[in-house]
């Protein structure tokens, strides 16, 4: 959800101005299971390369389950071919079969993020996590939307519990929210630690190189910021907020024409994010 593994995360997609996951399906139609939408902090993406949950054994359960997660796989469909309308009626209809479809609340939440009802994605991320409370996924998710809402302090123990799931794969994703949110709260020594961790894990994860950059600027490491940031803009998606860092310390390192020329770049692709306006010192 705005903080952008060896465990490799999936490119995320860009769907109506939000970056957004795909829901996949595994194996073959019909199959009951299914993966969880998965927000990062940079620019609220998220990812499609969450873990799979299989349905309970009781077979009339299962079978809800399953008809559920068909639908909820219909939703995304539409949600990607831009029919919100037809995406909601499938997902009343998901919740319907399955009341605690964890999945179908994730959705529910990416739908309000791109409708601008914030409040309302984060009801929706944190019903999924209330349905899902041992998933590092559904942990994640709310966690993410936390931080990215003023509340990084109890974001910070979303993530901690998210990394008990023995199931979570995606530990670089998680590990890089969990250190740019650290960052965000203040503590810096777990912010350190669990960015480089991520990095470790994927050295292109654009999250915790974003959170890496603008940290070491902050702490007046201005070199170590432009290796960062130099890394960062070599991954894409590029994001506004990557170009903007990456002038500041331009600016930090004395380089005015550097400067210049990422905030020339950040108002040709991104018009509209804040700061695009601004003067050629990225300020």
């Amino acid at each position: 959800m705005p903080l952008d593994r060896p465990i490799r995360s999936a490119r995320a997609r860009l769907l109506g101005g939000l970056v957004v996951s795909a829901l996949v399906l595994a194996g073959a139609a019909g199959c009951n299971r299914l993966t969880f939408i998965k927000p990062n902090l940079e620019r609220r993406g998220s990812e499609s390369t969450g873990p799979t949950y299989d349905f309970k054994n009781d077979q009339r359960a299962a079978s809800g389950q399953a008809a559920a997660t068909a639908r909820v796989l219909a939703a995304q469909r539409y949600l990607q071919a831009g029919d919100n309308g037809k995406a909601r009626d499938e997902l009343r209809q998901a919740l319907k079969l399955d009341p605690k479809s964890a999945e179908a609340y994730s959705v529910m939440a990416v739908m309000a993020e791109r409708d601008g009802k914030n409040a309302e994605a984060g009801g929706h991320y944190r019903k999924a996590a209330e349905l899902a409370p041992e998933r590092g996924a559904a942990l994640n998710n709310y966690a993410v939307w936390l931080c990215a809402n003023q509340q990084p302090g109890q974001a910070l123990g979303y993530f901690d519990r998210a990394r008990v799931d023995p199931t979570y794969t995606d530990l670089a994703l998680l590990l890089a929210n969990s250190g740019a949110c650290a960052d965000r709260a203040g503590e810096g020594e777990r912010a350190e630690r669990d960015l480089r961790q991520a990095l470790a894990l994927e050295p292109e994860n654009a999250t915790a190189l974003s959170a890496m950059a603008a940290r070491q600027l902050r702490l007046g490491k201005a070199f170590e910021a432009r290796a960062f940031s130099e890394r960062r803009l070599a991954v894409e998606p590029i994001s506004a907020e990557a170009l903007m860092t990456a002038s500041q310390i331009e600016e930090k390192l004395g380089d005015r024409a550097a400067a210049a020329r990422y905030v020339q770049r950040m108002r040709a692709e991104f018009p509209d994010a804040q700061g695009s306006e601004s003067g050629d010192g990225g300020k």
